[in-house]
């Protein structure tokens, strides 16, 4: 007995070492994946529209120039053509999916649709801003759509190896990649184009997006949209640093400083300008933030990551925003602030656009739920759809932010079990 009960204490730890390999945003993404999925099953189950879903292509030139995943594999992607007005029109959304910021989290991100091409969806739902229906997406619908698969662990900017491991950090040839594949698939003539991303994808669309106007004929009209990528350097609950640590390990392993704009590393280290805080005010082509100012994300692994909360004072919190305290409830309060003291500079410029809604969410624009239905969040009045159709067609100018929670009834708080 005592042999099997040492054994299993020892099974426990090397499971506890394995957890704690995982990528900042593994476990978070299952959930939030998990919760996408069940609200496009369950609406489908309850007689809505059943999901487009859109198979997988992968580039297969991008080998010759290196773009490659963190395992070697072909990077790949997803389209849906345009029609009629759209024919000529791209969305080009930049997957999410965290980050690998050591030698044993990056090894284990090569297992899995995070790093390999060969463990990613054959198909994937097009929803929200994806969607193909003009009830669900009424300015985008009938555009080129595009989904690019994320598998190089540092929101495409990396241009890298480390051949001990075998790990390849290819992520800014695979953006180049995937862009000369859809120029020749007819982008080169686009008259207009939309760059976005989700999450880390978000935080892509920042770092690429005056490369992306660059990209396309002057004529082009060109714009970008960062959902949720309002990744903010934030003292967490123990008064330390949670994400500047964790990106200081991105960038240091992927050798980030040869790669991260110019402008900013010019006059700040290298950590500092994979916040996008330190970026947004230098991107030159117009910008659209989408984000919650109760981010759960931000929550969960910068504000109260488990290691800022040994007690697990803050865990009911991180899952449920209706079990936070209101001293905690008072220090999130701090956080919003934070971020809205952030963009005053870049809300000054006419040309970007703002949707800073007091919800505990974490990307809004490929939900179809979040980005456009009946009960979808609103501020003024207006869903985040038309909000973003609005400023990217110049309707109006958008510069949305929220009153502070709890006033916003229309929010769609996720909710962990």
């Amino acid at each position: 007995m005592a042999k099997v009960f040492m054994w299993f204490l020892g099974v426990i730890f090397v499971l506890s070492k394995l957890v704690d390999s995982y990528e900042f945003e593994e476990f978070f993404f299952n959930k939030t994946e998990g919760v996408f999925l069940e609200s496009v099953y369950e609406a489908a189950a309850a007689g809505g529209p059943t999901p487009l879903m859109v198979g997988l292509t992968l580039i297969h030139g991008a080998g010759a120039r290196g773009a490659v995943c963190l395992d070697g594999t072909l990077p790949g992607y997803h389209i849906h053509r345009g029609y009629g007005s759209g024919a000529n029109s791209w969305l080009v959304q930049l997957e999410g999916g965290g980050w690998c910021n050591n030698i044993r989290s990056c090894v284990y991100r090569k297992k899995t649709r995070r790093g390999s091409s060969n463990y990613m969806e054959k198909q994937i739902p097009f929803t929200g801003i994806l969607s193909n229906k003009a009830e669900e997406n009424p300015d985008f619908y009938n555009w080129n759509r595009v989904k690019v698969r994320y598998c190089d662990g540092a929101s495409f900017t990396g241009d890298s190896q480390n051949k001990a491991a075998q790990l390849q950090f290819r992520g800014k040839r695979i953006y180049e990649a995937a862009m000369n594949e859809f120029m020749s698939k007819g982008m080169r003539y686009a008259k207009q184009a939309l760059l976005s991303g989700c999450s880390a994808g978000g935080l892509a669309s920042i770092m690429h997006c005056d490369d992306f106007r660059n990209l396309l004929p002057h004529s082009t009209k060109v714009k970008c949209l960062s959902d949720a990528g309002l990744f903010m350097d934030a003292v967490d609950v123990s008064g330390g640093r949670s994400l500047r640590n964790f990106f200081g390990g991105v960038v240091k392993l992927q050798g980030l400083h040869k790669t991260l704009p110019r402008t900013c590393t010019n006059h700040l280290d290298a950590t500092s300008c994979f916040f996008p805080e330190n970026l947004i005010n230098n991107i030159k082509t117009p910008l659209f933030l989408l984000n919650a100012a109760y981010d759960s994300w931000q929550l969960q692994e910068s504000l109260a990551p488990r290691g800022a909360d040994p007690h697990g004072i803050w865990h009911d919190c991180t899952l449920n925003n209706e079990r936070c305290s209101p001293s905690q409830i008072h220090f999130l309060q701090g956080f919003r602030i934070h971020m809205l003291n952030t963009i005053k500079r870049f809300a000054a410029s006419r040309q970007n656009g703002l949707f800073i809604n007091s919800c505990f969410a974490h990307c809004q624009s490929e939900r179809q739920d979040t980005w456009f239905s009946d009960n979808s969040p609103m501020i003024n009045n207006k869903p985040i759809a038309l909000a973003v159709g609005d400023w990217y067609f110049d309707r109006s100018g958008m510069k949305a932010i929220d009153c502070a929670y709890p006033c916003d009834r229309t929010c769609h708080n996720l909710i962990f079990r």
